[in-house]
């Protein structure tokens, strides 16, 4: 199964039928709270069988397409769990229309006391895998371009990591965010780009990564143990995955520990952290406006002085 198999159809009943059976019929919906891009329901059907359906505009169905592929090449790495993708497609609805991704439903539980120990160990057997049927042919990329939050993010393959983050991750954002800048501040900005090659290495080894992982993307299943959820996937430096969880207050000690016991880091991780998360922190910036400029200046300023 590739992406392009991922069952697609016209409405959500035929989706239903294909996958349970022509008696099917959704019993109840439960409205789920999480994400701010797409609305998610529980859906309890006749037959016994729970679905996690996302919904959004008929229009927006690249934001589906895009996550079935993530969840697919972290599944393909039979690492770690994620949720499992039944289909998605667009329903014409009987007021408006919609599309929908339908995933199997994963019931949360408590966190295993060796929980974090366990999603590193995973985690990093995930970042140890070949991903190269994920970048035709070329080291580090995606076959297909996703999104980061609600923003494009582009995943044109190169063969140079450092490459790759100049011109898929870094510059696109400077560019978004070009109207909160100065024009001294925009040739610092350029700088940086300029000078990545001081500041960062190509990997020993080129990683499937999650993309967005902060604490929200990882949720206990019903053993207690770590589900990826809402990838922005691509094959990068498996440090950028890492730099994202401490973004935003980190996770366990236990977490990084057994990370780095179990795929040591290159040399100088702790001195480029801080430029990979600049990308979401401009992508933060070009969401939801200056409260993060500030961030991002300090970060270009934290490189160059």
């Amino acid at each position: 199964m590739t992406q392009k198999t991922v069952p697609n159809y016209k409405s959500l009943a035929s989706a239903l039928v294909s996958l349970f059976g022509s008696s099917v019929a959704i019993a109840r919906t439960d409205r789920v709270s999480g994400g701010d891009i797409n609305k998610a329901y529980a859906l309890t059907l006749n037959t016994g069988d729970w679905v996690f359906m996302k919904a959004n505009a008929k229009e927006n169905a690249a934001f589906f397409t895009a996550e079935a592929a993530g969840l697919w090449a972290i599944e393909k790495t039979a690492a770690i769990g994620c949720p499992k993708i039944l289909c998605w497609g667009t329903d014409d609805g009987e007021e408006v229309g919609y599309s929908f991704l339908l995933m199997n439903y994963v019931q949360s539980g408590t966190k295993r006391s060796d929980y974090f120990e366990v999603f590193a160990q995973e985690l990093s057997a995930m970042h140890k895998a070949n991903p190269s049927e994920f970048t035709g042919g070329k080291k580090f990329g995606f076959f297909q371009d996703n999104f980061i939050g609600a923003r494009p993010q582009k995943n044109s393959c190169h063969d140079s990591w450092i490459s790759f983050f100049r011109e898929e991750r870094l510059a696109p954002q400077f560019k978004a965010a070009a109207n909160y800048f100065s024009d001294q501040e925009k040739s610092q900005n350029q700088k940086l780009l300029d000078r990545l090659d001081k500041f960062l290495v190509e990997p020993e080894k080129p990683s499937l990564i999650h993309g967005d992982l902060w604490s929200g993307n990882a949720i206990a299943d019903k053993n207690g143990k770590a589900i990826l959820i809402d990838p922005a996937a691509y094959v990068g430096h498996a440090e950028a995955d890492l730099a994202m969880t401490e973004l935003f207050g980190g996770f366990s000690p236990n977490f990084y520990s057994a990370y780095k016991e179990a795929f040591p880091l290159q040399d100088g991780y702790e001195e480029r952290r801080d430029l990979y998360n600049l990308y979401h922190l401009l992508n933060h910036l070009n969401l939801f406006g200056p409260s993060y400029l500030n961030a991002v200046k300090s970060v270009v300023a934290e490189y160059l002085d």
